[in-house]
């Protein structure tokens, strides 16, 4: 046999094993659609790719609210008009930070000195209280009150502050103040005090003046009524929520226009 006898021969085999199989057989590595492989093997796709997703998106949640902003809802009328009962706002946590807190801010703090009165709660699941929490914490629920209050940030540290009853303006550094932001009908003050803001501190008020126990209130505590600046969360400049009350929460600058830095 010569050696061109041997080729056609090996070619022959050659067509015989692959030519044969292709024509009546599937290869051995190809998917069979009656097993399903693809399918679940997209399936498994799909679930790691939602769950990366899921996980990605919990973890930007949690850093916005740990660094940038959080959302917070109103439990009470102490800020009337301005701001409402179930309002959600989100907070500005740069400030204070890298940005500076300005007379007339609208901030969010950690309670100084149990200002706020033990109130009865609405009895949940354990489940339920489970998932709240997480969900808050992640920053995909707002905070409620809880240990947080929400104010005006009238003075700043070093601040003489004072008002002389009913009928008469509150005065920062000796400049009478003409609130735009008080709730119609209400006084600058019922009451009669005289504070200098201790250093590190802010005095801070409610718009709705008679119905906020705010730091006129607290001056025969600890801080003398002063908020520690350490306990400020951020500043609100947003209401977000219900959407006809969406409102961008300014900070009333010509109010403290003509005030003096503290001396």
């Amino acid at each position: 046999m010569t050696d061109a006898d041997e080729l056609d021969q090996h070619d022959l085999v050659a067509k015989d094993v692959t030519g044969d199989r292709g024509a009546g057989h599937a290869p051995r590595h190809a998917a069979d659609p009656q097993r399903g492989r693809p399918a679940r093997s997209g399936a498994l796709s799909f679930l790691r790719e939602t769950v990366i997703i899921l996980v990605s998106a919990l973890v930007l949640s949690l850093v916005v609210k740990t660094f940038l902003v959080q959302a917070f809802f109103i439990p009470s009328g102490s800020m009337n008009d301005t701001l409402i009962k179930n309002d959600r706002i989100l907070v500005n946590k740069l400030a204070p930070g890298p940005f500076d807190l300005h007379r007339g801010d609208i901030v969010v703090f950690k309670d100084p000195n149990h200002w706020l009165s033990d109130e009865p709660e609405e009895p949940t699941s354990a489940a339920g209280t489970v998932l709240h929490d997480l969900l808050t914490w992640v920053g995909l629920y707002p905070n409620d009150a809880g240990e947080h209050l929400v104010k005006r940030v009238i003075g700043l540290p070093g601040d003489h502050v004072a008002c002389a009853g009913p009928g008469k303006p509150v005065t920062v550094n000796g400049v009478a103040l003409d609130e735009p932001y008080l709730k119609p009908g209400s006084e600058p003050s019922e009451s009669a005090f005289d504070i200098t803001v201790p250093a590190d501190s802010l005095w801070v008020m409610g718009d709705n003046r008679q119905h906020s126990a705010d730091s006129r209130w607290h001056q025969g505590e600890p801080g003398g009524g002063s908020v520690p600046v350490k306990n400020v969360v951020g500043v609100a400049f947003v209401i977000v929520w219900p959407a006809d009350h969406w409102t961008v929460l300014r900070n009333p600058g010509a109010t403290f226009a003509q005030v003096p830095d503290a001396s």
